[in-house]
């Protein structure tokens, strides 16, 4: 039997429940769907309407509706590397060459298809939230929220800092530098992406951890988050990563982009406790720096 996820509040003024509300974060969808899909809120725990008038120490309750796992998400067992797991929060390791969300090329073995049989084996009742994606050749860190509720907060608050480790063609002189250039689609591809005046702001933070004759190892830090956007930078600067072939990089030494999430910073939505997680490269990456 699932349990229905909830948040207490205590009230420091004297307002209308809809307003207080509205100050916790709750968004007016998230509200309609709390009374019309099976949820309810509650004031020291009798249920009232929105209109209420809070008085000074009314404790709060918001009780949310189960929600269901999209009809096209397959529930698919399999293995999950979890790093972190509390109520709200589900932090997991992806090995290369797993796709994070199903598409029409690959509707199964995802990621998210093990996670939604996960939750149905834990009674947890929450469809499938992914916080931060990695391309399928990527690998690392994936955060995952447990509640539509706290994935709307998070997504509209700078809670997460995400790093990452490539292994680049080429030497790279300059220890730090900051790459700040626009991401936009190239011309018709769905896929492709470039360094181009009219596309989205970019920027991106890259230290050499080390500088080999051939090759280089980097940490790079992510202010924003477009599609590829390590990928294209590192591209734009002469020095593709390894394996990444849509980007210039060769694929003699390691058949996927040489590319891992290695850690995620994040602000707990609740307790707001600074969280920090780490992974360390995978074989197919460190063989390249041996």
């Amino acid at each position: 039997m699932c349990k229905q996820f909830q948040l207490t509040f205590n009230s420091t003024e004297e307002i209308l429940l809809r307003e207080a509300l509205s100050k916790w974060g709750i968004s007016k969808r998230t509200l309609t769907s709390i009374k019309f899909d099976g949820g309810s809120l509650l004031v020291n725990g009798h249920e009232k309407t929105v209109r209420h008038p809070l008085a000074i120490g009314d404790v709060i309750t918001v009780i949310f509706p189960l929600e269901e796992v999209s009809s096209g998400l397959i529930r698919q067992k399999g293995s999950l590397d979890i790093v972190y797991e509390d109520d709200v929060l589900l932090i997991v390791n992806k090995p290369p060459g797993q796709s994070t969300i199903p598409s029409r090329e690959h509707p199964s073995g995802t990621l998210a298809n093990y996670v939604a049989y996960y939750y149905e084996q834990m009674s947890i009742p929450s469809t499938v939230h992914i916080l931060t994606r990695l391309d399928k050749d990527t690998s690392g860190l994936v955060c995952l929220v447990k509640n539509r509720h706290i994935h709307h907060i998070m997504n509209r608050s700078h809670m997460i800092n995400k790093t990452y480790e490539a292994i680049t063609h080429g030497k790279i002189v300059q220890s730090f530098q900051e790459i700040i250039a626009p991401i936009g689609r190239k011309g018709s591809s769905i896929i492709e992406r470039e360094v181009r005046e009219d596309g989205l702001f970019a920027h991106t933070d890259v230290n050499v951890i080390y500088p080999h004759t051939h090759f280089s190892h980097v940490k790079c830090l992510l202010h924003t988050g477009r599609t590829h956007q390590i990928r294209v930078h590192l591209a734009h600067i002469g020095h593709p990563i390894m394996g990444d072939d849509l980007y210039g990089g060769k694929i003699d030494l390691i058949s996927r982009q040489a590319l891992h999430c290695t850690s995620v910073e994040i602000k707990h939505p609740l307790t707001g406790e600074l969280l920090t997680f780490t992974s360390s490269l995978p074989v197919d990456m460190k063989k390249l720096l041996i």
